[in-house]
């Protein structure tokens, strides 16, 4: 009797195990469509000569992909930063702390571009999926993230107008920017 409980049990988490990993699979199909376009984006208006239209791609027109993509899907998609332009970018406890991971695994040299971590957690009585994939800092990124020297004064007037307390300067290439979060409800 022991022994068909104690598969009974095995066979349990193994499809619980698979359920969570298909579901991981999928959360990250959807989610991670949202960064390469932003950065097609952004690398098309510095190429036509427009900061304006870089930093509007990430002010604007990204969190309307994340709210597209939040409203698709039922889940909440946004993108989150320790040092934060936008002030709706401010990460909760759990993102704060991957976040920091990701930094401390980024210094103990795993590569920036690969980082992210997913965990299903107790939402009260409920279960969530929590997804978070690393968005390094690219080359293009410092033209607006970067040291003040390196970032177009075209961009540093139309930053001070947009964002008066921004936290999100002085970025070197590789640095964890921030990351794509996801709250999925089960």
């Amino acid at each position: 009797m022991k022994k068909l409980l104690a598969a009974t049990l095995a066979i349990t988490a193994l499809h619980a195990f698979a359920d969570d990993a298909a579901l991981i699979a999928e959360t990250k199909k959807t989610a991670l469509t949202i960064p390469p376009k932003l950065l097609t984006m952004v690398q098309e208006e510095i190429d036509n000569g427009s900061y304006h239209g870089a930093i509007a791609a990430c002010s604007e027109k990204a969190p309307k992909m994340a709210a597209a993509a939040s409203q698709n899907t039922g889940w909440a998609i946004r993108r989150v930063s320790l040092k934060n332009r936008n002030p709706k970018a401010v990460p909760d406890a759990w993102e704060k702390a991957t976040l920091e991971e990701f930094d401390k695994r980024l210094a103990a040299g795993e590569n920036g571009m690969m980082l992210e971590k997913s965990e299903i957690v107790a939402d009260g009585d409920k279960r969530t999926l929590r997804y978070m994939k690393a968005l390094p800092t690219q080359k293009l990124c410092l033209n607006c993230h970067g040291t003040e020297a390196q970032i177009a004064p075209e961009a540093k007037d139309k930053l001070k107008t947009l964002y008066p307390n921004d936290l999100a300067t002085g970025y070197s290439e590789g640095q964890i920017r921030g990351a794509l979060t996801v709250k999925r409800p089960l």
